[in-house]
């Protein structure tokens, strides 16, 4: 089964996220929407073409698993596709959780690399 992958989330871990913020918009034109959650949480977006967006989180930059690259599946089937790559014995760094606005989950591709899968809440986690 192949799910259908309409998008790519550039994703950055960043000591200060302000630092961030004008480091991009004064040296690239980058200009982001800030965000508050309501636990508190805060981070930065922008889009950077139809497809791709561009997100910064305050946290620990760790060279190597940031930026993390996020693929969006634009007709859910989170659940389905996680199954399916663990039954296919690749390894499930995350397994599905909650995100802002959807469900996440991380694996490692056969290079060891992080990849993230991301669907909106309001789409069927199954697929079949």
């Amino acid at each position: 089964m192949t799910l259908k992958i309409d998008s790519v989330t550039i994703i950055f871990n960043v000591a200060d996220i302000e630092r961030t913020r004008a480091f991009y918009g004064q040296h690239l034109g980058i200009q982001f929407e800030h965000h508050s959650e309501e636990d508190d949480s805060t981070y930065l977006s922008t889009k950077i073409s139809k497809e791709v967006d561009l997100m910064v989180f305050p946290g620990t930059p760790k060279p190597g698993n940031t930026p993390n690259i996020v693929f969006g599946l634009s007709e859910g089937g989170i659940d389905t596709l996680i199954e399916q790559l663990a039954a296919d014995n690749i390894e499930i760094v995350t397994p599905v959780s909650e995100a802002p606005g959807g469900w996440f989950a991380d694996f490692r591709d056969p290079d060891g690399q992080t990849i993230s899968l991301y669907q909106s809440g309001n789409m069927p986690r199954t697929q079949a």
